[in-house]
Order: structure tokens, then C-alpha cells, then sequence
């Protein structure tokens, strides 16, 4: 990985961050996307419009995988791809809440070296670079230590604690973020024990979570135990778990 990929990520954040603010609360004008994939706002559109012009310049061999993009089956031969949801939370984005973010990594042959997740209207800016730590604003994260799920503080839609899903109904504390990314980098920094989705998940949404809360210390499987991998034909995981190495085996082992 180059080693300002990260300082790209993080500098293209913050422009993302000052061309979304100003719509936030002003009823932007939003559509609904094909096959009830929800909604979209011109918010969005300009996001991802300068971000796609500025990286893909920025590193023209990189390939490019974004929610707001047309499908691009060239990213699959590129060593390196830019994963990006320009606005991970839209529909708190619509509401004129603050839990919004903006979501960009750069995977290496599946795997993510470079994230960064910015929520302007909080001021946070998680990073993280493979090897290197995660960081909230410059400050190191560490994933919290709890070693027993029962009472845990879980971050997960409701859908995802339906009895269907789980062979033993976790005892745990649910709450939840409009963003998936804001929910990872939550884990990230041990405020929450865990976060799990267990739909189809789009990599955009997750991306530089995985990352933040790996170098944070903590561990990310799809919900079959497997590891994450990044840039698949169909960008779409098989749901995601994200919590610290003693939960990790506990969750598992609850669902069905």
C-alpha cells in the first residue's frame, strides 16, 4: 500500500464532509433508486461525483467500487480498489440528524489497508492504516475487553434479533445507528461490544469498518465464521460480526 493512501482517504473525507453539511436539514432533493435499494439524494450524487473525479485521478490503476456508481467490472482485475459509500446513513441524512457518515477504504487483493469514516456534523474522524492502529481524530481506539455476551451492549437492527436467526437468543442490550460505518467505528472505540448484521450487506457500507475495528483489536467475521474478503463479483457479504476475540465464539455459537 502506498504509504499516503491513507492521507488521501482522510483529505477526500473532508471535502466529502463539506459539500454534504450544507444540504443536511435543508430537504434536499432525493430519489428513490431501482428495486426498493432506497433512497438517494443529490447530496449523494455530488459526493460521490467529486470523490470518483479526485481519487481515480489520484490513483488512475485503482479500480472503483462505490454504491452511487454504475457497475464497473473492470475494479475486478485491479490489484487495488477504492470501496465507497459517500453517504453511509442516508436516510438519517433526509431526517437532518447527525449520525451520517462518509465511508472510504482502499482494499489490496480483497483485503483492507487504508479507511476512513467521517461524520462531519459530530466532528469524528475514525482511520485506520493496515498495521498501523485506528485512531478517533489522531487519538489511538481500543475495542472493549467484556468477556461475557449475557448483557453485553450490542449494536444491530431489529431485524437481526428475530428468534429465526439464532438457535439461542442472545441476552444482550441492543441499541442501533442509521450507518453501519458509525456502528463499526462505535465497536472500534469500545463504546459498544459488538456489532452484527445478518442480512446481505454491501461492501461499501463496511469496508473501512473492517479495518477500523481490526486495528482497533477486534475481530470481523461474515456471519458463517468466515473472514471478510473485499471486491467480489457481487458485493454483497454474507452479513458481518464485529466485536473482541472472547465475544466472537460466543455469538457464533448462539446463532442458529
Amino acid at each position: 500500500m502506498p504509504a499516503n493512501d491513507l492521507a488521501l482517504l482522510i483529505e477526500a473525507a473532508k471535502a466529502a464532509g463539506e459539500i454534504a453539511s450544507p444540504f443536511a436539514g435543508q430537504n434536499p432533493e432525493v430519489w428513490d433508486k431501482p428495486d426498493d435499494a432506497g433512497p438517494v439524494t443529490e447530496a449523494d450524487l455530488a459526493v460521490n461525483r467529486m470523490l470518483e473525479a479526485e481519487l481515480q485521478a489520484a490513483r488512475p490503476d485503482y479500480g472503483w467500487l462505490s454504491e452511487e456508481s454504475e457497475a464497473d467490472d473492470a475494479r475486478l482485475n485491479a490489484d487495488h480498489v477504492f470501496i465507497i459509500d459517500p453517504i453511509d446513513g442516508t436516510r438519517s441524512f433526509i431526517k437532518g440528524e447527525n449520525t451520517w457518515a462518509h465511508s472510504l477504504a482502499i482494499a489490496h487483493k480483497g483485503v483492507v489497508t487504508a479507511a476512513a469514516i467521517y461524520l462531519p456534523l459530530l466532528g469524528k474522524l475514525y482511520t485506520a492504516s493496515a498495521g498501523e492502529g485506528a485512531f478517533l481524530n489522531g487519538k489511538p481506539l481500543s475495542i472493549g475487553t467484556r468477556t461475557d455476551l449475557i448483557g453485553a451492549e450490542v449494536l444491530a437492527a431489529r431485524p437481526a434479533m428475530d428468534v429465526v436467526n439464532w438457535a439461542q437468543m442472545p441476552q444482550v442490550n441492543r441499541s442501533h445507528r442509521p450507518s453501519l460505518a458509525y456502528r463499526l467505528s462505535l465497536v472500534a472505540e469500545g463504546r459498544f461490544d459488538a456489532m452484527l448484521t445478518l442480512r446481505k450487506t454491501w461492501e461499501w457500507d463496511v469496508a473501512a469498518g473492517d479495518l477500523i475495528v481490526q486495528e482497533a483489536g477486534g475481530v470481523t467475521r461474515d456471519k458463517k465464521n468466515a473472514p471478510l474478503r473485499f471486491n467480489n463479483p457481487d458485493p454483497r457479504l454474507r452479513g458481518m460480526i464485529a466485536t473482541n476475540p472472547d465475544l466472537l465464539p460466543q455469538i457464533l455459537g448462539a446463532l442458529a
